[in-house]
């Protein structure tokens, strides 16, 4: 059992950043970041595995940035250029397979909030 913790999300205004962390409680091959805005279903924002490989979702290329450090079982998403349309509960995920960005991953935060005003 992986257990995962999210911080560092907040209020900010259009175009600000926000960086979020997740701490793990052992290492995971995979790990991502997920979000779930009101009324919306759970989306892949972005996806590390243990090998370095990075997958992003579309509308946040350019824009967000997944890193993870092994040492410290810490997965970060790094979000600048922030839009309203970012707004939403994030969430950190974790599996020992990688499901890309599909919400399948066995382990799962509490997630975090992240509002962004225009």
């Amino acid at each position: 059992q992986v257990q995962l913790v999210e911080s560092g999300g907040g209020s900010v205004q259009a175009g600000g950043s926000l960086r979020l962390s997740c701490a793990a409680s052992d290492s995971s091959s995979c790990m991502g970041w997920f979000r779930q805005a009101l009324g919306k279903e759970r989306e892949g924002v972005a996806v590390i595995d243990s090998g370095g490989s990075i997958y992003y979702r579309d509308s946040v290329k350019g824009r967000f940035t997944i890193s993870r450090d092994n040492a410290k079982n810490t997965l970060y998403l790094q979000m600048t250029s922030l839009k309203p349309e970012d707004t939403a509960t994030y969430y950190c995920a974790a599996d020992s397979r990688n499901w890309l960005l599909l919400p399948r991953y066995n382990y799962w935060g509490q997630g975090t909030q992240v509002t962004v005003s225009s």
